[in-house]
């Protein structure tokens, strides 16, 4: 059976295959078409993962979105009668829901399917059930506690509940307008930062303030008996007038979802120009402190209720690092596991396995250790398109090495202070570069994370670099130990090795690391073991390979990154590209 799972018509559009139970590709849009967070209909996705597997439009099975526009019908007509929302928010909705409705029609025409010929049914999984299972169905464990918090996804802000086997038990959900991921979109918009998927600058932002508005946010959140959370709805504006939302063909938008209340509970909104200061750091500080304490009161529920040490955990929410890493110390929970692509995009995955183990009633055979799902790149096409780049070969001496001497001068070039481009092998699935499409540096100097701003990255200063550490030298360190090889926890550095790595340790002395195994990624690995066994730090930092961009997907593109910035070195497949020394003047 062929299972084309997509996250279609929301942010991070996505697309994924599973033939027979086995995962063969999955990538999101936004890597193709070259702009963020890609809404719409996968297409180019959608015609990779086709590629990969071998077969034709026509050939697939199951198409499997994640979305249920009839889900909780009743509940959504109560809620229009009760609160009256404005045409314009229901316009959005039903606009939105009709686009997820044609899915079907939109495949045959993208793919030039004849009317009458074969095309793939099409299954409907409500949005966080697909979070429940892309999390679930690919773990290591046949029974767990289940857990999805994000914005909003067919009318639902949280759900969790209980893995077993091949299917997840849902014990009950927080239904719009209440969400964890609403409360930090509204507050990430009011702290000045406007885009689609900047939550993550105040979660940075965050550990440089201290919770000094407990009280105020206690008004925007209130805790519930069993694990549930309410806003406090007159501070915002989602529920009755809405907020323009874009999620088609192009990078999503969405409109301020804050109220004038919210200005008049904590002060002016900061501009996006506007310098930021000490009590925007304790508005993202006290954030961050009120998200964690609704997390944390949902997982302990969850845990209670299920008596499992083991989590299972998914949905936008799940890319919250910081909250991640104190699972352990704040729940009963002794073993979480976290897909790399928790989000949106993620959904593909989820949908798709949702067929196969829970409608189809398949027992699982297949567990994601792996983050390299998307297209890869042999050693022959690399060389053609090096001959292609006459300004790559005219700004660069060009090596082809083997194994072991590509990982030693990889690792000189680091002790050297240099700024190497890494790309290697398949693309990671999901948001983070885990050490296929990355930028590599020596943590051991601080100057290395202004370096890695002012030339490559040109972003916030405030933003934390994320180390890479061989998994065996976690206990070493890192206080906590639980292997994390999709970057999603941030744990503390242990303070006697913060000197050493300073680069990797953000303000609050934690980073957030990404465990490497020899097994999974040998050539990562073994560029990180060259620089231990030169400087007897197993750690590199670990950056995204873009620049104001998505991650770069081909060698073209890791090339142009490379000319324009000013990276040194970069290490494309086997081949070892050193940028010559600038003419004197």
């Amino acid at each position: 059976m062929i299972i084309l799972g997509v996250n279609a018509y929301h942010g991070d559009a996505s697309a994924a295959i599973v033939v027979d139970g086995q995962l063969l590709a999955a990538v999101e849009e936004e890597r193709l078409v070259r702009v963020k967070h890609w809404a719409g209909f996968p297409v180019e996705a959608i015609r990779y993962c086709l590629g990969v597997a071998g077969v034709t439009p026509g050939d697939v099975d199951v198409l499997a979105v994640n979305r249920q526009p009839r889900a909780h019908l009743l509940r959504k007509v109560a809620f229009a009668l009760r609160r009256r929302p404005s045409w314009g928010l229901v316009r959005d909705r039903l606009r939105n829901a009709g686009q997820i409705r044609d899915v079907s029609q939109v495949y045959r025409e993208a793919f030039k399917l004849a009317t009458g010929a074969a095309a793939p049914r099409i299954e409907h999984v409500e949005h966080h059930v697909a979070h429940l299972d892309s999390a679930f169905l690919v773990s290591p464990w046949s029974r767990a506690a289940v857990v999805s918090v994000d914005g909003f996804g067919d009318f639902v802000g949280a759900m969790w509940g209980v893995g077993n086997d091949q299917q997840v038990q849902v014990a009950d959900r927080v239904y719009f307008p209440h969400s964890l991921g609403l409360l930090y979109l509204a507050l990430t918009q009011f702290l000045g930062f406007p885009h689609y998927g900047d939550e993550y600058k105040v979660m940075g932002l965050a550990a440089y303030g201290r919770p000094m508005f407990r009280e105020q946010f206690s008004k925007l959140v209130q805790l519930l008996p069993e694990g549930r959370f309410q806003l406090g709805l007159d501070y915002f504006v989602h529920h009755h007038s809405g907020a323009n939302m874009t999620w088609d063909k192009g990078a999503p938008t969405i409109g301020p979802v804050f109220s004038a209340a919210m200005s008049a509970l904590l002060g002016p909104p900061r501009a996006p120009t506007e310098p930021i200061t000490e009590r925007h750091h304790d508005l993202a500080a006290s954030l961050q402190a009120a998200y964690e304490d609704a997390f944390f009161h949902l997982l302990n529920h969850a845990q209670q209720v299920s008596g499992l040490d083991k989590l299972c955990l998914a949905g936008g929410c799940a890319m919250n690092s910081v909250a991640n890493g104190k699972i352990s110390l704040r729940t009963k929970f002794q073993q979480t596991y976290i897909p790399p692509a928790p989000g949106d995009a993620g959904g593909a995955v989820g949908a798709a396995f949702h067929v196969w183990n829970t409608v189809q009633q398949q027992p699982r055979s297949f567990t994601m250790e792996s983050p390299y799902w998307g297209p890869e790149f042999s050693d022959a096409q690399i060389a053609a398109e090096i001959e292609r780049s006459t300004e790559l070969r005219a700004a660069a001496e060009i090596e082809h090495l083997d194994e072991q001497a590509l990982a030693e001068r990889t690792a000189d070039a680091l002790v050297a202070g240099n700024v190497v481009g890494w790309f290697q092998g398949r693309l990671e699935w999901g948001p983070r570069a885990l050490g296929s499409r990355s930028i590599l540096v020596d943590p051991r100097h601080l100057e290395m994370k202004d370096i890695l701003n002012a030339r490559i990255k040109r972003r916030e200063g405030f933003r934390p670099f994320a180390p890479a550490i061989l998994e065996e030298a976690t206990a070493e360190y890192f206080e906590q130990t639980e292997p994390d090889p999709f970057m999603s926890r941030v744990y503390k550095v242990r303070p006697e090795k913060r000197a050493a790595i300073p680069t990797a340790v953000h303000v609050d002395g934690t980073g957030r690391l990404q465990t490497v195994r020899r097994s999974t990624n040998p050539r990562y690995w073994g560029v990180i073991d060259a620089f231990r066994r030169r400087t007897g730090v197993p750690i590199v930092i670990n950056t995204s390979f873009n620049e104001n961009e998505p991650i770069v997907h081909q060698p073209s593109e890791a090339i142009d990154c490379f000319l324009r910035t000013k990276m040194d070195v970069l290490v494309l497949g086997s081949y070892f590209c050193r940028k010559r020394p600038a003419p004197q003047a």
